[in-house]
């Protein structure tokens, strides 16, 4: 958390000649990325003090309860490792710490000429910051595959762990499916999970002249051959989703369902290991979340194992995906 902290402490002395390079961009929008960096400041704060509860006091990294001034103030200075045991830890940290600051203030400098998971447009809308803290939700989208594939070898690793999740599906490729299974055949394939639907086609909802027969095409093919499993929610494909949308969704009882949690498991240059760090460092930094999975990629099938065994023992809890939602 301070390692982040330290990153978030240092873009603020950076020129805006600086930032735009640093984060590869032709436009920049210095008022968003200040607003973003005043909501990281309140989060950072509020959740070092819940962490500071558990810590023992005059460890490394136990400062106990700080307001934000004094927050800030002790990031500034998180310079070097507290001892040589963690130099080490503390130069990958770094690096990881200011990759993934960049990745939050070029989405944020872009929003909302493009939309992203960065930031909502309402409070009907859904990103994991609204859940308590310690929980986690599941999250897996561009599915189905193919009979046998990816989806339902996910499927079974998820019921051997008994966790329960939601599959954000696209509408084609859950035609294609419906078609080459037998009646009823997915219905029990997804059997206690929960579906919500990622559109008709994996494309952006913000420019596409289609994007609500999209969502209610994809949205009816969900419901009436998963119904069961069914659940107000769409995810937008890259959380790209219009200004304007909210009065379309509201009228239909639905929800844009976003995530504060990127396992970058979609990225080739990405591995397995790197996506298990990733997501636990991530789960630790906002001690709550929507965490976004590809089920039609392998790596959740080792990821998810590992992280319901490091976690295994604590107060974590891994949200019901068929209650998320409905106090929204």
């Amino acid at each position: 958390m301070l390692s982040f902290a330290h990153a978030l402490s240092e873009s603020e002395h950076d020129g805006d000649g600086t930032l735009r390079d640093r984060l590869k961009l032709k436009q920049f929008d210095k008022d968003a990325i200040d607003r973003a960096r005043k909501i990281y400041w309140r989060r950072l704060t509020a959740n070092y003090t819940l962490a500071s509860v558990h810590c023992v006091r005059d460890e490394p990294f136990c400062l106990g309860a700080l307001d934000e001034a004094a927050f800030r103030k002790a990031a500034a200075a998180f310079t070097r490792a507290p001892d040589d045991r963690y130099a080490a830890w503390f130069a990958a940290s770094q690096r990881f710490h200011r990759t993934y600051l960049d990745e939050l203030l070029r989405l944020a400098s872009l929003f909302p000429r493009i939309s992203s998971e960065v930031a909502t447009y309402s409070s009907s809308e859904l990103s994991g910051g609204e859940l308590a803290d310690r929980h986690f939700l599941l999250t897996f989208d561009d599915g189905p595959t193919p009979t046998g594939g990816n989806t339902d070898k996910l499927l079974n690793t998820l019921r051997k762990q008994h966790l329960n999740a939601t599959f954000f599906v696209l509408g084609e490729p859950l035609q294609t499916r419906l078609q080459q299974d037998a009646p009823g055949e997915l219905s029990r394939t997804y059997q206690g999970m929960c579906v919500g639907s990622h559109g008709w086609q994996h494309k952006s909802h913000s420019a596409w002249p289609q994007w609500q027969d999209s969502v209610t095409r994809s949205i009816g093919l969900v419901k009436n051959s998963l119904p069961s499993s069914y659940v107000p929610l769409f995810r937008p494909p890259y959380g790209q989703r219009r200004a304007d949308s909210g009065a379309f969704f509201d009228a239909r009882g639905l929800h844009v369902a976003l995530w504060n949690i990127d396992s970058q498991d979609w990225n080739s240059k990405v591995d397995a290991d790197q996506v298990k760090q990733r997501v636990l460092t991530l789960m630790l930094l906002w001690r709550r979340g929507v965490i976004l999975f590809h089920d039609i990629h392998e790596k959740a099938q080792t990821v998810v194992p590992w992280l319901v065994e490091q976690t295994n023992g604590t107060d974590l809890h891994w949200v019901d995906c068929h209650t998320y939602g409905l106090d929204s």
